[in-house]
């Protein structure tokens, strides 16, 4: 003789459907937070002009960290002076790698020892690959490397990757007086940076070069001198670096 089918009661009946939603929402859930788990980082720098003071500290911070042979900068403030008096101007225009999205520096190295990082897009050089050959030195549009003369290797900013792997900011950024240099990741929509960009016009050093920069400006005179001579316009930019003129 066969048992009768067991009664559930209006109150399991209910349980037992909304522990299977709960467990099919997790299951489509779950994707979800795969994907965003593995969405790589883009780090980007913000540099807001307005807060900048050229007092240097960056270049100091970076040379320090670094130990950048004598004339020789990773980072560095230029100093801009434009006008006739007495309607005259001087601004600051902090300078470093830009960690373009195309950087020209990679494809033309022989060894790949210049590459950008799939994990956060920072383009780096591996010393170890490097063989001096300076091709990286001419791809540059921005002026950014040099030939180390005790390594006889290229070098440039590379966002401080060594900090930044240890969850710290670049040197350049931790040592600004008025906190002119933002740092983060623009594939965060949170980070500091993307709301920088979402909430300020801002501007990248030759963008028709197509490279692009992910060095971004806030409030920035690019105004070249070559260019401000053919507009009549007064201009003296000083680099502050071994190669007086601007790249």
């Amino acid at each position: 003789m066969s048992q009768p089918p067991p009664q559930v009661s209006r109150r399991g009946f209910l349980k037992k459907v909304a522990n299977g939603s709960a467990v099919a929402a997790a299951a489509t859930a779950a994707p979800a937070v795969t994907l965003a788990a593995e969405k790589p980082k883009r780090y980007a720098m913000v540099i807001d002009t307005r807060r900048c003071i050229g007092c240097h500290a960056c270049s100091v911070a970076c040379k320090t960290e670094f130990e950048v042979p004598l004339g020789e900068t990773r980072s560095w403030v230029e100093y801009v002076e434009k006008g006739e008096f007495p309607n005259v101007r001087r601004s600051f225009l902090p300078r470093l790698c830009n960690q373009c999205e195309k950087p020209q520096c990679v494809s033309v190295c022989p060894t790949g020892a210049t590459y950008k990082r799939e994990e956060d897009g920072i383009v780096v050089v591996d010393s170890n690959l490097c063989i001096g050959c300076k091709y990286c030195l001419q791809a540059c549009p921005y002026g950014m490397r040099f030939i180390n003369p005790k390594t006889g290797t290229a070098e440039k900013c590379d966002f401080c990757l060594h900090r930044v792997e240890n969850g710290l900011v670049p040197a350049c950024v931790n040592t600004c007086q008025g906190r002119a240099r933002i740092f983060g990741d623009l594939n965060d929509s949170q980070s500091e940076v993307s709301r920088l960009l979402a909430t300020n016009a801002t501007t990248v050093l030759r963008p028709e070069i197509g490279t692009p920069p992910m060095v971004f400006y806030i409030d920035a005179d690019h105004t070249d001198e070559r260019d401000a001579a053919r507009q009549g316009i007064y201009v003296r930019v000083e680099t502050n670096r071994r190669q007086l003129k601007r790249v």
